[in-house]
C-alpha cells in the first residue's frame, strides 16, 4: 500500500474553521502539487480528504472523484487516520488530504514508531509505502516534496 499524506494549501485566515477556502496562493500550491502528483500515482487510487472546505479544494485540484470523511476533520488522531486509510492493508494507493498537526503525528508514528509532532508544509506531502518483511509490516518513506520545490 502506498500512503500519501497530503496537507491542504494556504487557506484564508479567520472565519468558520470549517468553512475557510484557498487562497489564490493555495490554489497555485495545489495545482502543482497535484501535477507532481497524478504524474507518480499508481492507477489504482483513492482519494479521502477532510471536510474543512480547505482540504476539499486541495483534493479538487487532482481531478479525480474522493470521499469526504468526518473522521478526518481538525484534530484527528493518527489511529483514526490510518484507519480511515485502510493502513496497512488496503491495495493500491490512498491520498489522504488533511491536517497539521494530525498527519505529522501519522508520519512520525509509521516512520519512528514514536509519538511526534513532525512538521508538515502547507500543500506538502510525505509519501509513505508498507512493505512485509519475515511477516512484519514496515513503513518505508518513498518522498518528502513541498510546493515550494516545483
Amino acid at each position: 500500500m502506498d500512503l500519501i499524506l497530503w496537507r491542504h494549501a494556504d487557506a484564508a485566515e479567520g472565519g468558520r474553521d470549517l468553512e475557510r477556502k484557498l487562497t489564490a496562493k493555495g490554489h497555485k500550491q495545489a495545482a502543482r502539487m497535484s501535477e507532481w502528483l497524478m504524474k507518480r500515482l499508481p492507477s489504482r487510487i483513492q482519494v479521502v480528504a477532510s471536510p474543512a472546505r480547505r482540504a476539499r479544494e486541495t483534493a479538487d485540484a487532482l481531478g479525480v472523484k474522493y470521499r469526504i470523511s468526518d473522521r478526518l476533520a481538525p484534530g484527528a488522531a493518527p489511529a483514526v487516520i490510518l484507519e480511515a486509510a485502510g493502513w496497512p492493508t488496503r491495495k493500491g494507493a490512498v491520498v489522504v488530504v488533511g491536517h497539521q498537526p494530525d498527519l505529522g503525528r501519522v508520519a512520525a508514528m509509521l516512520l519512528s514508531g514514536a509519538q511526534g509532532d513532525w512538521s508538515l508544509k502547507k500543500a506538502g506531502l510525505w509519501w509513505i509505502s508498507d512493505r512485509e518483511r519475515d511477516g512484519r509490516h514496515q513503513a518505508v518513506l518513498r518522498a518528502v516534496m513541498a510546493p515550494d520545490l516545483l
